[in-house]
């Protein structure tokens, strides 16, 4: 039963930029503001049962929520995506100075007894995930101010298939990184 909070807040974020286009089409910026409340609820629970990080990512949504209803303005709800970026781009940032980094770590979920040319190889991975973190935050800052629909096709879809391509191609070639390396 951990998995579900983990579960619904990538749900939720997925499918977050696709319903604040959807309500501030058809109900306008005051419904819209209320679109992390939920998300911020399950952060709430996950802070509550002791996830430190929880605490953080609550925070933020409250303080954008806020900032969005003081506003009476969707800026707020529509820099979520940015904190999402930005807060990944910390964890795996932290991860490098103090490691194993995250990319290891999942790497030792399929191979514990990693070697030493896996080790390094996860540590540029890693490198390599916070450029894309650090970018797509940009990008998604950029798309704040930018059309709804701007901001919803890019955080809502190219900004997936993005991380997606390069989920790919970093599969594709850790095959080949494997295949050159057989220590």
């Amino acid at each position: 039963m951990n998995w579900l909070p983990k579960v619904a807040i990538g749900l939720l974020s997925v499918g977050y930029p696709i319903a604040v286009y959807l309500t501030l089409k058809h109900l306008g910026t005051g419904a819209a503001i209320w679109l992390l409340v939920p998300i911020a609820l399950i952060h709430g629970v996950r802070a509550l049962k002791g996830q430190r990080s929880g605490w953080w990512w609550l925070l933020a949504c409250v303080l954008l929520t806020g900032w969005s209803w003081l506003q009476q303005s969707v800026v707020g709800v529509k820099f979520y995506p940015v904190v999402v970026s930005l807060g990944l781009l910390c964890v795996f940032a932290w991860s490098l100075r103090f490691p194993p980094t995250v990319i290891e770590r999942l790497a030792r979920l399929q191979e514990p007894e990693l070697p030493a040319s896996g080790v390094a190889y996860t540590r540029k991975v890693t490198v390599i995930w916070c450029g894309f973190f650090a970018a797509n935050a940009a990008i998604a800052t950029a798309t704040v101010y930018a059309d709804d629909w701007v901001w919803t096709l890019y955080n809502g879809l190219i900004s997936y298939l993005l991380m997606g391509m390069l989920l790919a191609g970093e599969w594709l070639f850790r095959q080949f990184f494997r295949s050159q390396h057989n220590d």
